[in-house]
Formats: structure tokens, sequence, C-alpha cells
């Protein structure tokens, strides 16, 4: 239940239950109760406005690109408060990002096996990790094979593609 409607159930001039024990009971801190939310000032109106024009003409760019286009146009602001501004407003830089968890739906779903285990010693457990390093002009996926015990990189391979025959011919190099 939101805040809100806990805030709803209590009354302020309830006969047997203080305001402290009804916010108890639903379980709402007196802070909580007692909070009024201050509404935005006209500076921050007038910042989110400029923000909204330049992102409706770019809506590629993100914070620090917004903040440096403002800055051009002289209205200068760091980037981190650009972005809690077009966080609140709901903006988000459109661009293509990495497919890097798209499970297949009938791929199932394997328990974990080293749960209990102890690694103590070198090539017990090895590991495999992908992530993707931008480019110029998209994406490389970098493949890592690690030595869980002694942290080593056993091997990598860098990408342009995240397919599985690729990294199965990776690893039998190894």
């Amino acid at each position: 239940m939101s805040p809100k409607k806990k805030r709803a159930m209590i009354k302020r001039d309830h006969p047997e239950l203080s305001i402290s024990q009804q916010c108890r009971l639903v379980r709402l801190s007196r802070s909580a109760f007692y909070y009024t939310p201050v509404g935005v000032d006209a500076d921050s109106l007038a910042v989110m406005k400029e923000i909204d024009r330049v992102f409706t003409k770019y809506p590629f760019f993100g914070s620090r690109q917004i903040a440096a286009y403002l800055r051009r146009e002289g209205i200068v602001m760091g980037r981190h408060r650009v972005r809690r501004l077009m966080a609140k407003m709901g903006l988000e830089a459109i661009y293509k990002r990495p497919r890097t968890s798209q499970p297949h739906p009938q791929h199932p779903v394997f328990p974990y096996l080293l749960r209990k285990m102890q690694i103590d010693r070198p090539n017990q457990v090895w590991c495999a990790d992908i992530t993707f390093v931008p480019v110029r002009n998209g994406f490389l996926y970098l493949v890592a094979i690690m030595d869980w015990a002694s942290r080593k990189i056993l091997s990598w391979r860098l990408s342009n593609t995240m397919h599985a025959d690729d990294n199965v011919k990776f690893l039998s190099h190894i």
C-alpha cells in the first residue's frame, strides 16, 4: 500500500489512538505522515524547459552532451543536475544498446552447482564472462576465461558478434 493511502487511514482526532500509535499500526513512519511534498521552483522549471527543448531537438543526447550544449548557450550547470532533472522528467537518451541478456525462452535454467563447493586450488573452477566494449560504430564483445582460485585471466577474445559458435571455438583453443 502506498504511503499516501496509509496517510489517509490515519485520523488526527481519533479518541483512543494517538498519531504515533496509528502510524505504527499501518507501518508508516511519523515523518512520512507529516511530510508535505515540495514543488519544483521556478529556476528548475526554466532549466527543465531548456533541457526539454534540447532533448526534443537531439533525442540521442545524454546528460553530458545536454550540459555542454546548454553551456555553449550560456546556461551553466553541472551534468549531474542535468541528469537528475532528466530523470525527474523521464528523459533518457535514445541510442543502440547492446543485447547482452536475451535468454532464449526454450533454454532451460540450470541450477548453480558451486554453491557449497570450496575452491582452493588452480584449475579447479574456471569462469567465463562476456561484456561489451563500445566503439565508434557499435559494440565489440569481450569474452574472458578466468581461473577462480588464482583470479588469473586464462584467455580472452574480442568479437563483433555474440554468437555461441564463436565462443565455443574460442574455448576449444584453450
